[in-house]
C-alpha cells in the first residue's frame, strides 16, 4: 500500500474545473466523476481531505459589475455558486460511499451545515471529505483567501491548487510559448513578481501561517495521487 506524504490537506478547485469539454458553462458530472474518483483514491490512504471550490462555471463576480450590479451583491451571488458545486461534489463522492460533509459560511441549514471550526475538525479526525462552501462569508474575498483562511484553521499541511496547467510560470503558458515554469518559489518571489496563482491577500495568509501551497496540473489523471504521494509534481511555494 503506497504511503502518504501528508495527513491533513487542503485542496483548492476552481469552478471552471467543472466545466465541460470547451468551456461550457455549468457543472459537467463526468468532469466531476473524474476528480471525486482521485480523491476516494487518496481517501483510502487515510487523508483527511478538505476542499473549497469556486463557482465561476456558474456566476463570475465580475459579470455582475459589468452589467451594473455593485459588488458586494455579485461576490454574494458568486458564493452562492459555490455551494451549487459543494452539493454536486458531494453527490458525487457519497455515491462513490465517501462520507462528506458540506460546510457552508452562509447560513443554510436545509443543504449545508453552518461553519463552525471545532466541527469541521472533529469530522475531518472521523475521516469525513469537508467541502468549504460560500467563501469567507463576505463580499471582496476569493475563494482562493477562503481556501487559505479555512487551511489554516484546520492545520492543514498544505494547500493543494489544482488547475489546468502543470505549475507556476512566468507568465501565462497558453498565451506565451516561453513562459518559463518554476520548479519552487517563495511567498515573496510569488508576491514580487505578481505571478498569477493566488491573489496577495491569500498569499500573504499562507505566508503568514507558514502554509506551503502547491500548484498542480488535475486534467493529468493520477496527478493528485502522486501529489499526496510525495512526487515532484507541479510548483511549491513556501516560505525558503
Amino acid at each position: 500500500m503506497p504511503k502518504a506524504a501528508y495527513k491533513r490537506i487542503m485542496l483548492k478547485l476552481s469552478g471552471q474545473a467543472l466545466e465541460g469539454k470547451g468551456g461550457r458553462r455549468g457543472i459537467d458530472f463526468e468532469t466531476v466523476g473524474r476528480f471525486c474518483d482521485e480523491i476516494v483514491e487518496v481517501a483510502a490512504l487515510g487523508v483527511e481531505i478538505s476542499l473549497v471550490v469556486g463557482g465561476g462555471n456558474i456566476f463570475r463576480g465580475e459579470e455582475g459589475e459589468e452589467i451594473g450590479l455593485d459588488r458586494p451583491t455579485s461576490d454574494s451571488m458568486g458564493m452562492l455558486a459555490t455551494v451549487i458545486n459543494a452539493l454536486a461534489i458531494q453527490a458525487v463522492l457519497e455515491s462513490r460511499g465517501v462520507a462528506t460533509r458540506v460546510m457552508s459560511a452562509i447560513e443554510m441549514p436545509p443543504v449545508a451545515e453552518r461553519y463552525i471550526r471545532r466541527r469541521a475538525t472533529r469530522h475531518l479526525d472521523k475521516g469525513r471529505v469537508v467541502i468549504f462552501a460560500a467563501g469567507t462569508g463576505n463580499p471582496f474575498f476569493t475563494t482562493d483567501t477562503a481556501a487559505a483562511l479555512r487551511a489554516s484553521e484546520i492545520c492543514a499541511e498544505i494547500l493543494i491548487k489544482a488547475t489546468r496547467v502543470d505549475g507556476i510560470y512566468s507568465a501565462d503558458p497558453e498565451e506565451d510559448t516561453c513562459a518559463v515554469r518554476y520548479e519552487k518559489l517563495t511567498y515573496a518571489q510569488v508576491l514580487s513578481q505578481r505571478l498569477r496563482v493566488m491573489d496577495s491577500t491569500a498569499i500573504s495568509l499562507c505566508l503568514e501561517n507558514k502554509l506551503p501551497v502547491l500548484v498542480f496540473d488535475l486534467t493529468q489523471s493520477g496527478n493528485l495521487l502522486r501529489v499526496i504521494q510525495g512526487e515532484p509534481i507541479g510548483t511549491l511555494v513556501m516560505e525558503k
